[in-house]
């Protein structure tokens, strides 16, 4: 499809949300990848406590229900200094063999609780970056998972690519090993603020990319990009979303960057002075909303949009969407095993975590012990909050009296403080509040994240959420 320039131009004329008001909510909040969220994980929750869990899943017969998979490659060849994942950067790749070793070891002593061969319907390869692995490598992995586990004829099975890594004969090598979807880290087209980020890649070789993976007909291909790195500009982040509107990948993820360089050392390489002002990242904001909307992309939630025949856009009109630690998902809401370094899990009323780094990784597995290292066991009250925000996260309305009955209690009572935090939203035209239900508007998808905040107790009582991104 050919670049229409005037689609870009209208983006500046008649924005579908504002500037202003998405000013007044930059403000910083969680993504909501779960409830609780990752920070209020525990050391006192350990590898015993997963396995008890992992058993009372095979003991109570949930061996039938399928369950999610996903693997963490840790490993990158070179530094992105906007990045905030747990990696490890190396040119050295037999560290990749060591690591499958762990893997291999990681994968048999979950298949020893929960019971070899389970069903999984999910699987997704994230890092860093999983195409460091050599086809190889890839096979050997895909060999290990299929022993532990049984893969689903239909299964949705994604990898996270970077463009640099890969050509058309390895993503025709992804495609014979089963993998159906993919997502390319492009972040921006723009080669000087690429040079900021230090992650050249010529925009000819992610088109080239995109049409060898249209020719091997993979169901869906989505595309990463962040907005407020440094050297930014409305003018030419409109030319990047020209680019893509060219490209006409399936998904599209815009995601905001979160400069936090106390935290995440890579950042530190990035000038403060160099960064979009948030005026300006607040106008790219809006104008890439209405640019990827006028290309005819559908709106999924927080930072996920999809052309109208792709699945997600598909499950958000059939109230199907659901959401875990990898963000929006058609897969419906299931248990969650992740293998590998940092990996996050989720088994019945738990989430659990393995260790951060590959010594104590290691160290556990070679003592016969699963990675866990820090989780959580969730109460009544969490698991009510949970189904309240993941309803307003992926169905963006919230039935009292269903709500009532699925968890034995009086929603409007239990809730009443969070009724009263609602008025202001209300009055801002985020949400509809009536006697039956909260329902997110048509402008308050923009902002579900802060309707999400008004139910988060943890939230609530810590006001210090300066460890969270912004929410737009």
């Amino acid at each position: 499809m050919s670049s229409n320039p005037a689609i870009f131009r209208a983006a500046a004329v008649r924005p579908l949300v504002s500037p202003a008001v998405l000013q007044r909510f930059d403000i910083a909040g969680p993504r909501y990848t779960s409830y609780p969220t990752a920070d209020r994980f525990v050391d006192a929750f350990g590898a015993a406590d997963y396995a008890q869990a992992l058993r009372q899943r095979r003991s109570a017969g949930a061996h039938a229900l399928s369950l999610s998979l996903y693997v963490h490659i840790p490993f990158c060849e070179s530094l992105c200094y906007y990045c905030a994942c747990n990696k490890i950067v190396t040119r050295h790749h037999d560290r990749a063999r060591q690591y499958l070793d762990g893997l291999t070891r990681e994968a048999q002593l979950q298949a020893a609780q929960l019971g070899r061969g389970a069903l999984v319907s999910q699987l997704h390869l994230g890092g860093g970056t999983p195409t460091f692995l050599c086809d190889a490598e890839l096979d050997r992995l895909m060999d290990v998972l299929r022993n532990a586990f049984t893969f689903m004829p239909d299964r949705e099975q994604s990898i996270e690519i970077d463009p640099r890594t890969v050509d058309a004969e390895r993503l025709a090598h992804l495609a014979e090993l089963g993998f159906n979807r993919l997502s390319f880290g492009v972040q921006d087209f723009d080669p000087d603020v690429q040079q900021a980020v230090h992650r050249m890649q010529p925009a000819a070789q992610v088109f080239e990319l995109m049409a060898a993976a249209r020719a091997l007909r993979f169901a869906s291909i989505n595309v990463d990009l962040i907005l407020g790195l440094p050297l930014q500009t409305a003018v030419s982040f409109d030319r990047t979303l020209e680019r893509i509107q060219e490209l006409r990948p399936d998904r599209v993820a815009l995601y905001a960057y979160a400069h936090l360089p106390d935290r995440f050392k890579p950042q530190r390489r990035i000038d403060v002075n160099d960064l979009p002002a948030p005026a300006v990242r607040m106008q790219m904001l809006s104008r890439a909303i209405d640019a990827l909307t006028a290309a005819g992309y559908v709106y999924i939630g927080m930072d996920h949009f999809a052309l109208p025949d792709d699945t997600l856009a598909v499950a958000k009109r059939q109230g199907r969407l659901h959401r875990n630690f990898q963000g929006y998902s058609t897969q419906p809401d299931c248990d969650l095993v992740a293998l590998g370094m940092s990996a996050i899990g989720r088994i019945g009323a738990t989430y659990s975590q393995n260790a951060r780094t590959l010594a104590e990784y290691y160290d556990h597995l070679n003592q016969g012990r699963l990675p866990v290292v820090r989780g959580l066991a969730l109460t009544r009250d969490d698991l009510i909050r949970r189904s309240v925000i993941m309803a307003l996260m992926c169905q963006g309305r919230v039935d009292f009296e269903a709500m009532s009955m699925a968890h034995l209690f009086d929603f409007r009572d239990y809730f009443a403080p969070e009724f009263a935090a609602l008025g202001p939203l209300v009055a801002q035209g985020l949400v509809n509040l009536t006697d039956h239900d909260i329902e997110v508007t048509s402008t308050g998808w923009y902002f579900v994240r802060a309707v999400a905040m008004v139910f988060d107790r943890y939230l609530q009582a810590d006001r210090n959420r300066g460890r969270f991104s912004r929410i737009v």
